[in-house]
């Protein structure tokens, strides 16, 4: 069976294994600004009516969590600022997404 885990799914599990209420994620996960997110805004985002796509919130996420960041950006529809900001030419993007779709088809079933 294929895991279809959103970005809000990971947080929500993430935060529980850590024991972390969502007001008190809320107040480590920090704008660019440095105030704390709002317990509302987490709350979205663990029921996917939101979607930190900074790298910086997304990062947060990872480090506090203990998650992957990578994992996290492809959760949320994103790449990571040193894939995204790496110069590259179509045939390269196009042949390295080849190569991640091979990837990911040849893991289904794996499990």
């Amino acid at each position: 069976m294929i895991d279809r885990t959103t970005f809000g799914d990971a947080i929500v599990t993430a935060r529980k294994r850590n024991g972390f209420s969502q007001r008190e994620l809320a107040s480590q996960v920090l704008l660019e600004d440095g105030r704390a997110i709002s317990p509302q805004y987490l709350n979205d985002i663990e029921h996917d009516r939101r979607s930190p796509r900074s790298d910086h919130l997304i990062e947060q996420f990872a480090e506090i969590l203990g998650e992957s960041a990578d994992y996290l950006h492809f959760l949320s529809g994103s790449l990571p600022a040193d894939i995204r900001d790496h110069a590259a030419s179509a045939e390269v993007v196009e042949r390295c997404m080849r190569a991640f779709r091979r990837s990911m088809t040849g893991m289904e079933g794996a499990d």
